[in-house]
């Protein structure tokens, strides 16, 4: 299973050498707050209202002295605003309070922001302090189970089962390459069986459209527009 996993793996890295996370950001805490606004929206919506929001508010103190209904308009666009919102002001007051303002490189001491969990701990520290961390989002999910990486349901169990499977340097890549084929190949609804790059090694081969044809005209160049990453 591990020779088959980074074979995967090998060939993913072919067809998604350009694979990175595709939320915008600057500094740790934009990405922090950028990640919880991506629940249930696009990263594509979340990367349009951003800019604005961190202009207004360029660091932890002023998102924790934030105006609530003036944060809620600005974020209003992803979606659950209120409780994002809610979210925002105590993580950020937290981060005031306990860490000078600066987003830890802990996991331990994410998890206890609120609204972030382990999914969001990991977001940040690959993608801002270069820490691996394996991102189980929906589509890591998904294909980890497809490809037979896993066969549980709960993020926590199948990051352990990947972790098992690839070297630790390599956590942060594999979570942006599986989210990249997720949105762009391997759909949740109807798969590009047919024009996957690594069919012959899918155990889950054929739940999708298998005539070459039809799977490459399902298969997008999706970017940040296409699916929610839920918290």
């Amino acid at each position: 299973m591990t020779r088959r996993a980074r074979r995967i793996h090998r060939i993913l890295a072919g067809r998604y050498p350009d694979a990175h996370c595709e939320l915008d950001f600057g500094t740790p805490l934009q990405l922090l707050v950028a990640t919880v606004l991506s629940a249930q929206c696009t990263d594509k919506r979340v990367n349009q209202v951003t800019p604005a929001l961190f202009a207004r508010y360029p660091d932890a103190a002023a998102l924790a002295a934030a105006d609530r209904a003036e944060l809620e308009e600005l974020i209003r666009p992803t979606g659950f605003f209120r409780a994002k919102a809610d979210a925002i002001l105590k993580l950020s007051a937290r981060l005031v309070d306990h860490y000078d303002g600066e987003v830890p490189p802990r996991q331990a001491d994410l998890v206890m922001l609120p609204g972030v969990g382990r999914k969001t701990a990991n977001v940040v520290l690959g993608d801002a302090f270069g820490i691996p961390g394996l991102t189980v989002d929906t589509h890591v999910g998904r294909l980890s189970r497809r490809l037979g990486f896993t066969t549980h349901e709960d993020p926590v169990k199948v990051e352990q089962d990947l972790a098992a499977l690839f070297p630790r340097r390599d956590h942060t890549i594999l979570s942006h390459r599986l989210i990249f084929h997720g949105r762009r190949t391997c759909h949740a609804r109807r798969p590009a069986c047919g024009a996957c790059p690594v069919a012959s090694l899918c155990p889950s081969y054929g739940i999708g459209e298998t005539d070459p044809v039809k799977a490459a005209a399902l298969v997008t160049d999706a970017g940040p527009a296409d699916g929610p990453v839920p918290a």
